[in-house]
């Protein structure tokens, strides 16, 4: 028998479905390509970095970051510190998590933020977007108003996202990067890396809050999210943009925070974890910018992690559909393991984390049990929760100074 939650939900979208999903409006730019109007605009240069003293460029339709799926993607470049010294140090792209942007390395103060604190040291720092975020929501012949725009999950991202950010940026530079992942950003980088794309121009990777397994997620929201298909349940409904700042989610939210053990009276700790040294000030700064939408597809391929525990890809539903697409009748699996043993890797990971679970993270370690003892370094933190290592006040003491002091040595 369902569950009155089940029930609700259900309820919810039947009486929303009508109205389809919220969208945003795109504009026409160069060739007939849609161009997000906040890239148009304004952009994350003005204002979130020239603000703060820093020479900033953006990369988007101008150079044409473009996927081979057709997405537009836009980066931004910090090429020098304040004091405005040439870089000395390799290029670093940032790769952000799930329903943000860029922004969130740039929240803080430029003694707190990591793109900032980067660029200070002598780095030649990148900023990504993925797809579907406020300054990457371009398509060479698709709106966001289209729903085969929204047709992706994170295996597009693996294979078109993130090597057209790399290939940029050496592009760009003629040097191999250093590359920067949090949370999803995380879980994108060993999927490519076990098939071992863009290990030709990587020269080590850091990786915060590590996501490779998500089966024993402690987060009681994400796990109910998954359980109850609810990320299925918006998509044969015809939601195929999952907008946080939606009224379908916002509507959902309330009902799965009415269930027992769900606490939603803080959603960043309901989803994070108990993060410890976040600046509250800066609240309303994150919240003017987050959370962003994201593909219901993409959720559904993490509730499907969620549920089977394991990195796999995509899961069509059946053994005809996964027969088409991959020629099997179950998805193909990324095998961690398979990561070169001498690749440099840096992973750090919180004891508070409920995204990035501590025991999710041991089986990802297990996975890496082969890996050459003198390039992988890993660090715990007790006190940490997810969003600690992004916007927490004393993380370039605890996690910045190290994974710089990692990034000289490679």
């Amino acid at each position: 028998m369902a569950s009155i939650t089940t029930i609700l939900i259900l309820v919810i979208l039947f009486s929303l479905s009508a109205a389809g999903a919220r969208t945003k409006q795109s504009i026409n730019g160069h060739d007939g390509m849609f161009v997000s109007p906040l890239v148009a605009n304004d952009g994350i240069c003005k204002s979130m970095v020239e603000t703060q003293g820093y020479v900033c460029e953006e990369h988007t339709v101008l150079y044409t970051v473009t996927t081979q799926d057709g997405y537009i993607l836009s980066l931004q470049r910090i090429p020098v510190g304040r004091s405005g010294k040439k870089p000395d140090k390799p290029p670093v792209l940032l790769q952000h998590g799930l329903i943000v942007d860029a922004v969130t390395w740039l929240i803080n103060s430029p003694e707190e933020s990591l793109a900032f604190i980067l660029a200070d040291s002598g780095f030649d720092v990148w900023l990504a977007n993925t797809r579907g975020t406020n300054y990457s929501r371009g398509h060479t012949s698709l709106s966001p108003n289209d729903p085969a725009y929204w047709d992706w999950s994170w295996d597009e991202l693996v294979t078109y996202d993130l090597p057209a950010s790399f290939q940029y940026v050496h592009n760009q530079t003629g040097q191999k990067l250093h590359y920067v992942g949090h949370s999803l950003g995380t879980l994108i980088a060993f999927a490519a890396f076990s098939q071992a794309k863009l290990l030709n121009i990587l020269r080590s990777a850091a990786l915060l809050c590590p996501i490779a397994y998500l089966g024993q997620i402690p987060s009681p929201l994400a796990r109910s999210i998954a359980e109850t298909y609810i990320a299925e349940d918006l998509y044969s409904l015809g939601f195929n943009e999952f907008d946080p700042r939606g009224e379908v989610v916002i509507k959902l939210l309330e009902v799965i925070c009415s269930e027992p053990g769900n606490n939603c009276a803080d959603l960043l700790t309901a989803f994070t974890g108990q993060n410890c040294c976040l600046n509250s000030s800066k609240a309303d700064v994150f919240l003017n910018h987050e959370p962003q939408s994201t593909a219901t597809k993409n959720i559904i391929h993490l509730s499907q992690m969620i549920r089977g525990g394991t990195i796999a890809m995509y899961d069509y539903g059946g053994e005809d559909e996964n027969n088409i697409h991959y020629r099997q009748p179950t998805p193909p699996v990324y095998n961690v393991s398979s990561i070169p043993n001498d690749l440099p890797l840096f992973l750090s990971y919180g004891g508070q984390d409920i995204l990035s679970g501590v025991k999710d993270v041991q089986t990802l370690l297990d996975s890496l049990v082969d890996h050459d003892a003198d390039k992988l370094v890993v660090q715990y933190r007790e006190d940490y929760a997810h969003a600690d290592f992004i916007l927490g006040v004393n993380a370039k003491q605890v996690v910045y100074d190290p994974l710089m002091a990692f990034f000289e040595l490679q």
